[in-house]
C-alpha cells in the first residue's frame, strides 16, 4: 500500500480468531486446561485470539453456560452441581489467561447477558401471555403465575455482588408453575414496564429469547452488570468480548456496557456481538447504531456458504455477494457454523477471521 510520499506502507495485519470450543466438549471439567496446553502451538501457527466459552456459571454441572445462572461465579463456588463450571474452575481459567498473555495472545469472553436460568425460587408475579410469533400482541388477561425468577446465589453470598434478583428484575418468563403451562408470559409491574424497545423487531418484538428475561430498563439490573463487566475486566486478563444474543436485550444499554468497559480500557478492547439474522440491511443499520468500534459475526455469508454447499453448480466467486464482509468489511467477522447445530451439521472448521 502507498504512502502520500510514494513509500510502500505495510498493510495492517489480518488478526485471526479461533472459537476454542464447541457445543460438544465432553462435561469434564478439563477444557481450560486443554486449552491452555494447546496455546502455545496455536499461537505459532497464527492464531492470535482465543474465543473462549462462557466461563460463568451455568444451570447445572454440563450446562455450555448460555444457560446462565451467575455472572459472578466462574467456576468459584458450590452451586448448581459442584465448584467447577463445565469447562473447569477459575484457578484454572486463571492459569490459561495467564499463559494466553505469555504466548501473546488474547481471550475473548463469551458474554450471555440477555436472561438467567435455574432460579433458586419461585415468585408470585402477574404476567399475561403474548403471541409467540408477535410479542406486540397479547392473547390473554393479567393473572398470575409463578415465576421461577428468585436469584439467590446461596453459595457465593455477597461476595463481589450483593444483588438479588426477585420478578421485578425481568420481563418475561416462558413458564408457569402454578398452571404447569408452557407459554411466552410479558411480566407486569408499573406502567412503563414492557419489553425492551432498543430490540430486533422480529416477532414483533425480539426482547424475549429463553429463560427469565433481564429486564435493563430496571435500574439495579443495569448497575449489577455493569458492576459485573467491570470486576471482570479486573479479575480476568481478557482482550475483548463476544455478546450472545445481541438482537434480543437493549442496544441501549448494550451501547451504555461499552462505554464503560471503554472507561477502564480505553481502545484495548475488541467487541463483537451474535446478531444472528439473514438481513445484511439488519445488520448494517445496527452497526450504526452501536458505532464503529462493534463488530458482527457476518451471518449472510454463512447463509452463502451453507447454500453453495448444497449447489452443486454454485459459482463461489459470488459467495461474498451480500455479505457483511462486502458492505461492512472493517466490522464484519467472518463466523463458524451457528453453535446450536446438531453435530452432523457443525462440520466446517470453529475459526473466525477478523476482515
Amino acid at each position: 500500500m502507498g504512502g502520500d510520499n510514494g513509500e510502500q506502507v505495510p498493510t495492517p495485519e489480518n488478526m485471526t480468531m479461533m472459537q476454542a470450543f464447541e457445543w460438544y466438549v465432553p462435561a469434564d471439567q478439563k477444557h481450560w486446561k486443554r486449552i491452555e496446553s494447546q496455546l502455545p502451538q496455536l499461537k505459532a501457527f497464527g492464531i492470535d485470539n482465543f474465543w473462549i466459552p462462557p466461563g460463568c456459571k451455568a444451570s447445572c454441572s454440563d450446562g455450555n453456560g448460555y444457560d446462565i445462572y451467575d455472572l459472578y461465579d466462574l467456576g468459584e463456588f458450590d452451586q448448581k452441581g459442584g465448584e467447577g463450571t463445565k469447562w473447569g474452575n477459575k484457578k484454572e481459567l486463571l492459569s490459561l489467561t495467564a499463559k494466553a498473555k505469555e504466548v501473546g495472545a488474547g481471550i475473548y469472553w463469551d458474554a450471555v447477558l440477555n436472561h438467567k436460568a435455574a432460579a433458586d425460587h419461585k415468585e408470585m408475579c402477574r404476567a399475561e401471555e403474548v403471541n409467540s410469533e408477535d410479542r406486540t400482541q397479547t392473547v390473554s388477561e393479567p393473572y398470575e403465575i409463578d415465576a421461577w425468577v428468585g436469584f439467590d446465589f446461596p453459595g457465593r453470598g455477597d461476595k463481589y455482588s450483593s444483588q438479588k434478583y426477585h420478578w421485578y428484575h425481568f420481563s418475561g418468563v416462558d413458564y408457569d408453575d402454578k398452571t404447569k403451562k408452557t407459554a411466552i408470559f410479558k411480566i407486569l409491574g408499573d406502567d412503563t414496564k414492557d419489553w425492551a424497545e432498543s430490540v430486533d423487531d422480529e416477532k414483533g418484538n425480539f426482547d424475549y429469547l429463553m429463560f427469565a428475561d433481564l429486564d435493563y430498563d430496571h435500574p439495579e439490573v443495569k448497575e449489577d452488570v455493569i458492576n459485573w463487566g467491570k470486576w471482570l475486566s479486573k479479575e480476568v486478563d481478557i482482550a475483548g468480548i463476544r455478546f450472545d444474543a445481541v438482537k434480543h436485550f437493549s442496544e441501549d444499554f448494550l451501547r451504555e456496557f461499552i462505554v464503560k468497559m471503554d472507561e477502564i480500557k480505553g481502545d484495548g478492547w475488541f467487541f463483537v456481538g451474535e446478531f444472528w439474522k439473514d438481513s445484511l440491511d439488519d445488520m448494517s443499520e445496527y452497526l450504526l447504531r452501536m458505532g464503529t468500534k462493534f463488530s458482527l459475526f457476518d451471518a449472510p455469508l454463512v447463509h452463502n456458504f451453507s447454500a453453495m454447499s448444497q449447489t452443486p453448480e454454485a459459482d463461489l466467486r459470488k459467495v461474498f455477494d451480500g455479505s457483511l464482509v462486502q458492505k461492512e468489511p472493517i466490522n464484519a467477522v467472518v463466523s463458524p457454523p451457528n453453535r446450536k447445530l446438531s453435530r452432523n451439521q457443525q462440520t466446517a472448521a470453529d475459526s473466525s477471521r477478523h476482515l
